[in-house]
């Protein structure tokens, strides 16, 4: 079973669908009730542009892929995992940043600590303790 890295990905149902899936695919995506999107679909055609919602529905077949085979439902822990990871760049990008500084601080404070004077005087007399 292959699995996307990010199942946030927007695929076309192979579960949810009626005519190619795309508006099942779009309701898995963003967790909604499949229903719902197929209703503003339908709504979306009468109040707006009818051509323009059949011609972007006919694009989204042809763009977006069919889901892969086996490619369902998350455990509840890596649903909750998937849905806090930010879909914008700029935001993923800044808390990767921070969640680095924060190592690299943590790593600077333990290199102080291992290469300080006090922590080999405290090794020596462990050492002198066994023996």
């Amino acid at each position: 079973m292959l699995r996307s890295p990010n199942p946030k990905r927007l695929y076309r149902s192979r579960n949810e669908r009626v005519w190619a899936g795309v508006c099942g695919g779009i309701a898995e995506r963003f967790g909604w009730d499949p229903l719902v999107v197929r209703l503003l679909a339908v709504a979306s055609f009468f109040l707006f542009a009818g051509p323009l919602i059949i011609l972007a529905y006919i694009v989204m077949i042809l763009v977006v892929p069919k889901a892969p085979k086996g490619y369902g439902p998350l455990a509840p822990e890596e649903e909750a995992f998937w849905r806090g990871v930010s879909d914008r760049p700029k935001a993923t990008y800044s808390g990767l940043k921070y969640t680095f500084m924060d190592l690299e601080d943590r790593l600077q404070s333990l290199e102080r600590n291992v290469t300080s004077d006090e922590w080999r005087l405290r090794r020596e007399f462990r050492n002198l303790e066994k023996n």
